[in-house]
């Protein structure tokens, strides 16, 4: 559907494809129909544009291994250039390889730095990551109140595990329905692996307002679990 649209719009007269766009956008196609070769080669040629979403997408498929061997300094590489343009979803996969010790040195205080930096580029899962860091005592110990700043401000952006997190703590201050609206609002913003989770949380929670969410969330992630995959 959306290569048809793109066709559309580039057949109006004067209208011209932006090539690198198609590129990606392509390569995103191959990607969520598992075609990981085609998918990299989609994100290479684009990369060769220089701009800095394609340098993060061709950072990111050496990271993941996306039809190329995983090779973490060449992601490094090209999430370094693409941060340096001004791309947030860079410093984002920047944050996540330091903070995890992926392939570099283990650094939660650049990892910091890195998440800080997205999140002005408008990255809200930056401030969710944010919100975990004060909570663990990274940079300068444990900060609840700032922990409780960045997932607000993540949960209200539209992230859902940053909601996960708002009703976490509205539970740990014996709020259950405070909890439960973030929890209810986090659901049309989650994917499997986070309404799984959300079960998961919600499983020991007693409570009738969390039995509607706990089942919400488990009919949302049947559902997608039997949709059969692309041809």
């Amino acid at each position: 559907m959306k290569a048809d649209l793109l066709g559309r719009e580039s057949s109006l007269p004067g209208k011209r494809p932006d090539m690198v766009e198609v590129q990606l956008l392509l390569g995103q196609v191959h990607l969520d129909q598992g075609d990981f070769p085609r998918a990299f080669q989609m994100f290479a040629i684009a990369a060769r544009s220089g701009r800095p979403r394609a340098l993060n997408m061709l950072g990111r498929a050496y990271e993941r291994g996306w039809g190329v061997v995983r090779n973490i300094p060449r992601a490094l590489d090209y999430f370094t250039a693409a941060s340096q343009g001004g791309d947030g979803w860079a410093d984002f996969n920047l944050g996540d390889l330091y903070l995890a010790g992926d392939g570099v040195p283990r650094d939660a205080g650049r990892a910091y730095g890195h998440y800080l930096r997205a999140s002005r580029h408008g990255v809200a899962k930056a401030l969710n990551m944010l919100g975990l860091l004060h909570e663990q005592g990274t940079p300068h110990g444990p900060d609840p109140d700032g922990a409780r700043q960045f997932f607000q401000a993540a949960a209200e952006a539209g992230d859902c595990w940053a909601c996960l997190n708002m009703g976490r703590l509205c539970l740990e201050r014996d709020a259950p329905q405070d909890a439960a609206r973030w929890f209810e609002r986090s659901l049309p913003l989650g994917f499997p692996q986070y309404w799984q989770a959300l079960e998961t949380v919600l499983a020991d929670v007693e409570g009738e307002d969390f039995r509607p969410i706990r089942a919400e969330a488990r009919r949302r992630r049947i559902c997608i679990d039997n949709i059969p995959a692309s041809s």
